[in-house]
């Protein structure tokens, strides 16, 4: 056979290969897209659900979800063991009920059951005055501030000194109510209670029966612990941002430096002294 021709049928040979497995190719990925996604049936919210709310029949439907449910979502065979579940984050109509959103089974609901393992709620009592009580909803991070005489320093030049003794402290309920009222706002309370570890809650009841305590407000999405050494009265009257008014403030007087430029002339050598650029 001519070389020429059996070149030719090679060459045509591949072309037809690659035809028939891009061919072959296209006609799965189309089959694998019109294939029905597994649908997945799970349990949801029927209505709104409040944080602290003990789940029943009447709070509970199922929804059908087309592919990959939310990871963690509760089937709708296992809905009866949701029964009983303490409600740890509010949870709306409609939505998958996921199970890190619940206490767990056999601790009931209410502020109890929003407790996570190590940790501790401690209520703290608060001034309306002063303090941040009436803006606090559950939720919030604040830092809690002291400010007292230290033990032996009654007496002391300083007067009284204020420390930072805790940051970024969540806050779990304020009052006897650990939900926002009906317009999502606070309540004016003068308990809060605060989520802390068991080391934090010791500081906070030494704290609680010995000095002053207020809450500061801060953003919850600043999680930065900020080095503050703490201050006293006296250094409120200290420095010339807070001197006392009617005082007169001496003023240093500032002396211009002076440069100097040496010339010779011949065998002549002479100085010239010159103020430096801004002064007079």
């Amino acid at each position: 056979m001519n070389r020429r021709v059996l070149a030719i049928l090679l060459v045509a040979f591949v072309i037809a290969a690659i035809c028939a497995f891009l061919v072959v190719r296209l006609v799965r990925n189309q089959a694998a897209a019109s294939k029905p996604a597994a649908i997945t049936e799970v349990v949801a919210a029927k209505s709104n659900i409040k944080l602290g709310t003990v789940l029943n029949a009447d709070h509970l439907t199922t929804i059908k979800i087309t592919g990959t449910p939310p990871k963690g979502s509760i089937l709708a065979k296992d809905k009866n063991s949701l029964i009983g579940r303490g409600v740890v984050s509010d949870i709306y109509e409609g939505e998958p009920i996921i199970d890190n959103r619940l206490a767990a089974s056999g601790s009931g609901g209410g502020l109890a059951a929003t407790i996570p393992p190590g940790m501790r709620a401690c209520a703290v009592k608060v001034d309306d005055v002063v303090n941040v009580s009436g803006f606090v909803t559950p939720g919030m991070r604040v830092d809690v501030l002291i400010a007292g005489n230290p033990p032996g320093q009654q007496n002391s030049t300083q007067g009284t000194q204020s420390r930072t003794l805790l940051q970024n402290i969540q806050v779990l309920s304020a009052g006897t109510d650990y939900q926002k009222d009906a317009e999502g706002k606070a309540k004016a309370v003068q308990v809060v209670n605060l989520l802390v570890t068991p080391e934090q809650a010791e500081l906070l009841s030494l704290a609680s029966s010995q000095v002053k305590i207020q809450l500061v407000l801060r953003n919850p999405l600043d999680t930065t612990v900020a080095d503050v050494p703490g201050t006293a009265t006296s250094n409120l009257f200290s420095g010339e941002q807070n001197r006392i008014p009617g005082k007169t403030r001496r003023v240093k007087r500032v002396v211009p430096k002076v440069f100097t430029i040496v010339v010779f002339n011949g065998s002549t050598k002479t100085e010239e002294k010159f103020a430096a650029p801004g002064g007079r």
